[in-house]
This record gives C-alpha cells, structure tokens and sequence, in this order.
C-alpha cells in the first residue's frame, strides 16, 4: 500500500523590497497557512540564504527553502558553507532546493558560461555528490542543524535532470512544463506529459517510491472572478500551448472549494502531496488550504 503523505503547500517568493515589507509577507504566509516559505534564486531578486535568515527571525513554524538555487553559480564547497550556517541559524528548518539552471540570459549577466544542459546536470550531480559527503562526514564545520544536512530537493523535467533526482532526492519538484532554450518561454504540460514524466521517475525509483515527496509548481491559479482575463494571463507563459488552461495540471481553476477539489484530484491521479504556488498567487490560494484543512 503506497505511503499516504498530509499535503504541504509552499508560496515562493521572488519580489524584493525592505526588511520590513520581506518579514511582513513571510509572517503573512505563515498566517495563512503555509508550510514552506521559498525563497527563488534570479539575479533581480532578494539573495536566498539572507532572505531565508530573515524569513525565519519574522516566522515561527514555516519550513524556509531555496526554491530552487541556480546551482552553476555556486562553487560545491562554499555552498556547503552556506547551507550549514543558514541550517544553523534558521534552527534546522531548511530545505534545499537545486535546479540546473535554465535562464541563459543570467549566465551572459554574470559573465559565467551557459553550458549544454547535460553539463549543467554534471555540475548538479557534482554538487549533489559534493554536498552528501560533506555533510556525511561528523568532523566538518560548520554543522547545519539537521544532522545530514537539510532535505533535498531537486527540480526539473528532463530525462538525465530526473535520474539524478531519482537517485538523490528527498523531494522531486516538477515545474508544469518545461523551459525554451533560453529559457525565455515556459511551455506548460499537458495530462499526457504529466503522466509521461511521473511514470518515468516512477520507474527509476523503485524501492525509493514511497521515501520521495512529488512536488508540482502552480504556475496559475485563477479565480471566477479573474477568468476573464486568462488569455492574457497565458500568452506569456506558453505562447504556443495545445491545451486550455483548464486541461493543465499546474494550473487551478475556479472556487475555493473547486480548486481544493482539483488538488484532491491530481494527487489521487499523479501523487503530488507538495504543491507550490507563486508569491503573487499567495492570497488566491490560502482559502484552498482552508478548504482542505
């Protein structure tokens, strides 16, 4: 009988603003009911290991996570560096997130090569492998507070990105779709996608099935009163996309009560138990967790 996980919901922020205005919207998270504050990691935004600091001094039960790090930015050991302390100071309540990076724009801006995606895996694994056996290792200091170090988890949607998060992750987080080469344009997975991917790691997985939480990132939720503007809110984010909003499952449609339906739904029919949504979605989605509490 499969594990039956309690559902998490985490809200990843990414716009910037004072000490005041970033404690006030992580205390206002936490007040509606989220388990995970994220903290994204792109050049315009709040750095994420001060930010998750900060977040944790104006919070008291939230989970703080990088949602998700660019990880060819980070040399493996100074990363380490930062993890631990941050575990350390936020009082274990840190869990890591890592992606392969995907906005070549970024890399140009810091002056950091943009390599092929399998490199970009490579530097992952690196940092994966890099970061275990420090951790692993009873002598290294700084000590995070979580004896392992934080939970791991690991974004993304192709086949080599995946397979390492089959071997590794505690957590695998799945985007709704998947980045242009530049990363410029998001193309948002159908049903049939979905369940491509999900039967994919499945079967990388194996024994690890049940030990791995499924994450999905909400990229819309739309209530009635904003379905009118769905055309506009959809062009940006899959220009070319066959499906209605309706059919994707990283999009929530309708009430309160319909959308806690629709989550209730796609973790029956996909096993996702860790849904996140945008900042921007913060307000639209506390009454789905009401609705499911």
């Amino acid at each position: 009988m499969p594990l039956q996980r309690p559902f998490r919901f985490g809200v990843n922020m990414f716009v910037p603003g004072s000490r005041r205005e970033w404690s006030a919207k992580c205390r206002r998270a936490e007040e509606l009911g989220f388990d995970v504050v994220g903290v994204a990691d792109h050049l315009e935004f709040s750095a994420p290991f001060p930010a998750m600091v900060l977040a944790a001094e104006a919070t008291e039960r939230v989970r703080l996570s990088t949602f998700v790090l660019n990880t060819p930015f980070y040399n493996p050991v100074l990363l380490a560096r930062d993890v631990a302390s941050t575990d350390q100071f936020i009082d274990g309540r840190m869990e890591l997130g890592l992606g392969a990076g995907y906005v070549k724009s970024e890399f140009d801006t810091a002056g950091i090569p943009f390599p092929s995606g399998g490199r970009r895996v490579e530097q992952l694994e690196q940092t994966v492998t890099t970061l275990r056996g420090l951790f692993a290792d009873t002598e290294y200091q700084p000590r995070p507070a979580q004896p392992s170090g934080p939970p791991l988890l690991i974004a993304g949607w192709g086949d080599r990105l995946l397979r390492l998060a089959a071997a590794h992750a505690d957590i695998i987080a799945f985007p709704g779709g998947w980045a242009s080469t530049t990363g410029d344009a998001l193309h948002l997975a159908g049903v049939a996608q979905v369940e491509e991917r999900l039967a994919y790691v499945r079967g990388l997985l194996g024994d690890r099935a049940d030990a791995v939480e499924l994450n999905i990132l909400v990229q819309q939720v739309i209530p009635p009163a904003e379905a009118s503007a769905m055309p506009d809110r959809f062009a940006p984010l899959s220009p070319d996309a066959p499906h209605s909003p309706e059919e994707l499952p990283s999009v929530l449609i309708g009430t309160p009560t319909e959308m806690a339906q629709q989550i209730k739904e796609r973790s029956a029919r996909y096993g996702f138990t860790y849904f996140t949504v945008m900042e921007y979605n913060m307000e639209n989605f506390a009454p789905v967790i009401a609705a499911l509490r």
